[in-house]
């Protein structure tokens, strides 16, 4: 009799949690039906871009997170009633609350997605972070929907209604029918951390180093279908999520007008004499190419994990990449090349975007860059390229795949895309794994059409794991970022001994780069010396040449396009170096935190002004030495307008979305 009453007791307890079954069933089964429902209105472009049963599956495990993240507060905040539950009335009002709680909560779930059809008609994706910057129009936006949508504005508001009005029906004859239940509290004290544990695993969605994010899900080329597998709820919430970031913005360095900016930057020598035809994007300007040729080169840019100037010896650093020096003669080499920041997004969008850093995170991450945001991709697809990112690890990683779908990239290979790999680490395939997929997919390409492909590397990334036998250790134990730097040299030069001897050589042009150095740290405002990377053009008909003025990431972009033949409308303020008739501007710039450093080589020699928050200060550098020496001499206004300018103009044209090449026809 003990056994059957407790059997009972601890099921009446369950019992208590019922609104949760309840919750999750309901909203799980309501956002399956609408997204099906989108589905059906885009079928062709699901159909083409997605398996049914993978979209359906994906969708509900979107989904979950959602559901997850409403379930974890009332699980949270209402734990604390566990210790009065043995009263009828404080039962009564668990239950009221969790009811009402997640009544709310699937109005907010039902809203959004009656919500999204027109959303979605008018912008081509779930909503997003203009769905609530709208908010501020309500005239021009509610003129719209009625013209524009306005069977789908009755019908939402109508089905609201309804919704309403089932809702408090169910409420009120829930309520009636409650009954208070024998309840332990020692079963409660079991259930509710269960609960909480599964909820939290709901929510994270994946046992991989990162949580699931709304990169997670973009699977496919088509960034309209990627959104259709998320919620308008979560997509809505993680847009709001990126204004902390977004506010965090450079306009704090100084006081210039948005039109000072842009006449400052476009007053430096290599865009004076540009026209900038297009008022709504200031920045955009016609370039042409240094090189004349009859087709455009491939360009293939191998993003180098972690890979400073710390590890290059004739650079500075430590002897442990000979295939990287040996290949610099036969090259355009850099040898004063600086990262623009510390995380490889940011390294991604100097690259290829040529946008300069912000305190801001990366406009990889942010919300307002996930569409019309000028990557090479975008610029090399109007030209008729096939654009590719092949990366070891998983695409979704900072929101790499969101951003690259979404702004030009036609295809992503990620780690599931490998079906033998040699080695796999924390971090996704080895190196040679990702090479040779390059190598394999260049030799396998149409040559009647050009490729621009992103190669980003990954086995010089903390723990340093790569495949035993490959190298001679340069120290011990293996693990080490010494040792993992020495396997990627290895890597790299076993892929350009292939490259070199394969028919796609000639007709290539390939970008080696780092995407920042490996922990870049130090005392100083900005350690200079820690962004200081290797940079090397070379495949096609690039004759050997070192480019020994200070340049940045965000010059490469302009310079690769040029050699390449590619004339093209561009937003970039980064110079084309490989224009003869330009003099170098000699200058790099490089985020630290909320100091923003400036380095610029003049008749004094190399010097560094740092904008912080509160104050600028200048200081002497001496790269041999990696010395800084504070300046007393004042800084001139001209220099000191030129330097804000550079440091406030990426906020500006991310706040206006004016990075992006309008359409020209």
């Amino acid at each position: 009799m003990r056994a059957a009453t407790s059997n009972n007791t601890l099921w009446q307890t369950l019992a208590l949690f019922k609104p949760v079954a309840y919750f999750a069933g309901a909203t799980l089964a309501l956002l399956t039906c609408c997204r099906l429902l989108l589905a059906g209105l885009y079928a062709e472009r699901v159909d083409s871009a997605i398996n049914w049963l993978d979209f359906i599956v994906l969708g509900v495990r979107a989904d979950l997170i959602q559901v997850g993240y409403f379930t974890l507060i009332p699980l949270l905040v209402l734990s604390p009633l566990s210790v009065v539950l043995h009263k009828s009335i404080a039962q009564r009002w668990w239950r009221r609350l969790w009811t009402a709680w997640f009544l709310i909560c699937a109005l907010v779930l039902w809203f959004m997605e009656i919500s999204t059809p027109a959303f979605l008609a008018q912008y081509d994706t779930r909503p997003n972070r203009l769905f609530f910057e709208y908010l501020a129009y309500p005239k021009e936006v509610f003129s719209t929907l009625i013209h524009g949508f306005a069977g789908w504005l009755f019908t939402g508001i109508a089905s609201t209604l309804v919704f309403v009005y089932l809702s408090y029906r169910w409420y009120k004859k829930s309520e009636h029918n409650f009954q208070p239940r024998a309840i332990k509290r020692r079963y409660l004290i079991a259930v509710i951390p269960v609960l909480i544990v599964t909820t939290l695993f709901g929510i994270r969605s994946t046992l991989a180093h990162r949580p699931a994010n709304p990169a997670f899900f973009a699977v496919t080329s088509d960034a309209m279908v990627n959104s259709l597998i998320l919620n308008s709820t979560y997509t809505l919430e993680y847009a709001l999520y990126n204004l902390k970031h977004e506010a965090q913005a450079n306009r704090v360095y100084g006081k210039l007008t948005d039109e000072e900016i842009i006449n400052e930057v476009r007053k430096v020598p290599y865009l004076a004499n540009l026209e900038f035809p297009f008022a709504d994007y200031p920045t955009v300007h016609y370039q042409s190419a240094s090189a004349k040729r009859k087709v455009p080169l491939n360009i293939v840019v191998i993003l180098e994990e972690s890979l400073g100037a710390t590890f290059i010896e004739s650079l500075g650093g430590k002897p442990l990449t000979p295939n990287l020096e040996r290949l610099k003669t036969q090259g355009w080499w850099f040898e004063n090349l600086y990262a623009t920041g510390t995380r490889s997004v940011r390294g991604i969008e100097a690259v290829i975007s040529g946008f300069l850093p912000t305190r801001a995170r990366s406009t990889v991450k942010l919300s307002g860059s996930q569409r019309q945001f000028f990557t090479l991709a975008d610029a090399l697809s109007r030209e008729g390229y096939n654009t590719e990112f092949i990366y070891g690890g998983q695409a979704h990683f900072d929101n790499m795949a969101s951003f690259f779908i979404g702004n030009g990239f036609q295809s992503v290979i990620d780690q599931d895309d490998y079906e033998f790999p040699k080695f796999v680490g924390s971090w996704g395939v080895s190196d040679q794994d990702l090479l040779n997929k390059l190598h394999q997919r260049l030799s396998q390409a149409d040559n009647s059409v050009p490729q621009f492909t992103l190669a980003f590397t990954s086995s010089n990334h903390e723990p340093f794991e790569f495949p035993d036998g490959e190298i001679t250790l340069a120290e011990q134990p293996k693990q080490t970022v010494n040792n993992a730097v020495k396997y990627a040299d290895h890597a790299l030069g076993e892929f350009f001994a292939k490259a070199q001897k394969s028919d796609y050589w000639q007709n290539t042009l390939f970008l080696v780069v780092a995407d920042h150095d490996t922990r870049v740290y130090g005392e100083e405002l900005v350690p200079v010396s820690k962004f200081h990377i290797p940079g090397l053009i070379l495949g096609a008909d690039i004759k050997p040449r070192t480019i020994s003025a200070i340049s940045s990431q965000i010059d490469l972009a302009p310079t690769l396009l040029s050699l390449a033949g590619i004339s093209a409308y561009l937003p970039t303020v980064g110079q084309d170096l490989s224009q003869p008739d330009v003099k170098p501007a000699n200058r790099a710039m490089m985020q630290f935190g909320d100091n923003y450093g400036w380095l610029e080589h003049n008749e004094s020699g190399q010097v560094l002004t740092v904008l912080q928050v509160d104050k600028v200060q200048s200081f002497q550098y001496e790269p041999e030495q990696n010395t800084l020496t504070p300046l007393k001499n004042l800084i001139s206004d001209e220099h000191l307008r030129k330097v804000i300018s550079y440091a406030v103009l990426p906020s500006v044209l991310y706040q206006d979305r004016a990075y992006y090449v309008p359409s020209l026809k």
